[in-house]
């Protein structure tokens, strides 16, 4: 006997269309786009007939078709440094949160801190027609971008300013929070205090560094440059400064982290350590309540909501001035930041 062989059924490539919803039903294309889209004209048995051929064939709508006629994809782009990063989970979340009460789907991705991968990941949203865009910039020039915003997409930076080009921005109070935290451990009777920070071409650091620097002097207190470390945030790098202002004959008696993932890293170090450091990090960390890290903390949630809601008045048309929306830190003290010089 011959065998016979069987081609197994393609598993991509054939969605049912409105055509094949029609056929089902036994009604023509125009009634089966009224159902789809919701418009009336359509008696109710009619209605059910193509509702039935819908879901036996698991049709789902074309939403690019409607993209053409109306202009609008209902998306937004969200351009993030780092997913990981334990900041960016409630900005993230409170940007679409707001974005599905406008019924708009957010697509995010990340930069790496790459200038170029943030243009081409940019770029490469506005090539999507996504109708509006949240940045936090990885780069300080995005004239790139201004073709794009002259087309109509709607674009709101985060955490750091654009550069080169006026646009709006949600930023949260590096400056104040730095100069605060510093000045806590300054009134705790510390005079010897570091800082370590993120990379100086990064605007929150450079503006984290110019508050302590400013707490400093006005506290009369000269600072030292083997107290002050800026550069990549690899743990190795940390250690490596950290060990460094604690050791010598005169070593820091304070520190001042300037981020999250310098945090984390100074405080293995000092873990290590059989005398106290004191220690205020500016971002708040996981643990850090059940760690008594004292902390200068952002409310990421809130930057990711203004901006997003920054985002949608623009895309209802408000066509005012670019703004500046600069939102408050807060220290919350937990013991690290309260410890004494020993």
């Amino acid at each position: 006997m011959a065998e016979t062989t069987r081609h197994p059924e393609p598993r991509y490539g054939n969605r049912p269309t409105m055509k094949d919803v029609a056929a089902r039903a036994g009604v023509g294309l125009k009634t089966v786009s009224r159902v789809v889209n919701s418009e009336p004209g359509v008696t109710p048995d009619t209605e059910r007939r193509v509702q039935e051929a819908i879901d036996a064939l698991g049709f789902r709508r074309n939403d690019s078709a409607r993209v053409l006629r109306k202009g609008r994809t209902a998306s937004i782009g969200l351009v993030l440094e780092d997913l990981a990063d334990p900041f960016y989970g409630p900005l993230s979340r409170a940007v679409e949160e707001v974005a599905r009460a406008h019924g708009a789907l957010l697509i995010n991705g990340s930069s790496a801190e790459n200038p170029e991968r943030e243009q081409e990941l940019v770029l490469a949203l506005c090539a999507r027609r996504v109708d509006g865009l949240i940045v936090i910039p990885a780069g300080d020039d995005h004239r790139y971008l201004e073709q794009e915003i002259k087309a109509g997409i709607a674009t709101v930076f985060v955490d750091r300013p654009a550069g080169r080009i006026d646009a709006d921005m949600v930023l949260s109070d590096s400056f104040g929070g730095a100069r605060q935290g510093v000045a806590h451990l300054i009134a705790h009777g510390h005079r010897r205090i570091g800082f370590i920070g993120d990379q100086p071409r990064i605007h929150t650091a450079t503006e984290r560094l110019r508050g302590y620097h400013t707490a400093m002097t006005d506290a009369g207190i000269t600072v030292r440059d083997s107290w002050v470390s800026l550069g990549s945030t690899e743990p190795e790098r940390v250690r490596l400064a950290t060990e460094t202002m604690l050791s010598g004959p005169e070593p820091v008696t304070a520190l001042f982290s300037g981020n999250n993932r310098v945090t984390v890293t100074v405080v293995r170090v000092l873990a290590d350590r059989e005398h106290p450091v004191a220690l205020v990090g500016f971002d708040d960390i996981e643990l850090a309540d059940l760690l008594g890290i004292t902390v200068i903390s952002q409310d990421a949630a809130a930057v990711g909501r203004t901006a997003a809601e920054h985002l949608f008045r623009r895309l209802d048309g408000a066509d005012h001035a670019p703004v500046r929306v600069e939102l408050p830190t807060r220290l919350v003290a937990r013991g690290s930041g309260e410890l004494r010089p020993s």
